[in-house]
């Protein structure tokens, strides 16, 4: 069986388990609800364009023209208002985001053990989720306007800002996309950029940045269980915009880590060996490292810390379809979404929700101290 024939079974595999994940997840909560509702839900709301509307409105003293089109469902599923209500407005955002998530940070995390060469590898390696961290901490504890007021000619003023929500997620990501790429530059000497020195900046950033956390913890005062709720995960105020966004971000850098996919398999070799078959290779470390940085931003900055998905999906996957990245990065994306899922789903299915990340931690902590026992894991 060929790479793609082998890539595209594994993947529909994994896709049909993660479609599975999400319905029954929709599913569970104090008011159950059964699958094949929740799949008539989901139905209902998919609309396609059905027309064109014409109208007028007012623009300040003018009446201008405006044309909007019609969206209708090619469904129509009797439901119970009740349960749309929830699968499409409290629980399937959540689900959905996880599913992102999850996606995100495997895929990043099977970058990285391929990058550094060592199964121990995750996304936080280089520092994203410590940057991330102290972004969303910051903005916690020293909360800034994020409003203004802007003059659209003919409308008037129009207020334009984010809500505190978006404002953490915002800084969030921006505190990791600055420590990851303050770790690449810390690295990189005269156009190189040494793994082993990247690892020792990495490890170096996260110890200060741990520090700086630690202090803004201390500043906190009531804003402290905010702080401790986002480092240890959280999806509980998930909101389709959240999604949305996500959803712009995510797709596309997992298309230019699939991209680099047989590169990444090369560098196992060796970066000399790399060059002599004809790889980029300061060029491909810099797009693997970038997208996968990104990546794993654009995860962290709505869910916060989550820990083990990015270590424990891709080195399961990998002792099952092997180290080929070409089927391990698809097929290990979808395990994380899976996984974060159902996550998610045992944290919030108890009298008493739990941040995902205990729930991530303790089913991976185990789990990984299992395969160091009966496995050696020190090198790919």
């Amino acid at each position: 069986m060929g790479v793609a024939t082998r890539a595209t079974v594994w993947s529909a595999g994994l896709a049909a388990l993660l479609a599975v994940a999400v319905v029954v997840s929709a599913g569970i909560g104090p008011v159950r609800i059964p699958p094949a509702a929740v799949v008539k839900v989901v139905l209902n709301a998919i609309v396609v364009p059905a027309g064109i509307e014409t109208a007028t409105r007012e623009a300040g003293t003018l009446f201008v023209p405006s044309a909007e089109v019609i969206y209708r469902s090619p469904f129509a599923f009797p439901v119970d208002d009740v349960h749309r209500r929830i699968v499409l407005y409290v629980r399937l955002p959540r689900i959905l985001l996880a599913a992102l998530v999850g996606f995100a940070l495997a895929a990043a995390g099977t970058v990285m053990q391929g990058f550094f060469r060592n199964p121990m590898a995750d996304p936080s390696i280089i520092g994203v989720s410590s940057g991330a961290a102290v972004g969303a901490v910051a903005f916690i504890v020293f909360p800034v306007a994020l409003s203004t007021r802007v003059v659209v000619p003919l409308v008037g003023g129009v207020d334009v800002g984010l809500s505190h929500g978006a404002g953490v997620s915002l800084f969030a990501f921006v505190g990791a996309t600055v420590a990851a790429f303050g770790v690449y530059a810390i690295a990189t000497r005269h156009g190189r950029t040494p793994v082993a020195t990247l690892l020792l900046a990495g490890v170096a950033v996260q110890t200060f940045l741990g520090a700086v956390i630690s202090y803004l913890q201390l500043q906190a005062g009531e804003s402290l269980r905010r702080i401790v709720a986002w480092l240890m995960g959280h999806l509980s105020a998930a909101a389709w915009s959240d999604v949305t966004v996500t959803a712009i971000v995510v797709p596309p850098l997992f298309v230019v880590l699939l991209a680099y996919a047989r590169d990444l398999n090369v560098l196992l070799l060796g970066e000399e060996e790399a060059t002599g078959l004809g790889i980029e290779v300061e060029r491909t470390k810099r797009i693997l490292l970038a997208a996968s940085s990104l990546i794993t931003a654009a995860g962290v900055a709505f869910a916060g810390v989550i820990g083990f998905v990015g270590l424990i999906v891709p080195h399961m996957l990998r002792l099952v379809v092997g180290p080929d990245h070409r089927i391990l990065l698809p097929t290990a994306a979808l395990a994380g979404g899976s996984f974060l899922v159902i996550a998610d789903t045992v944290a919030r299915s108890g009298s008493a929700e739990l941040p995902v990340g205990v729930v991530t931690a303790a089913v991976g902590a185990p789990f990984f101290i299992y395969l160091l026992t009966k496995r050696e894991v020190h090198e790919l």
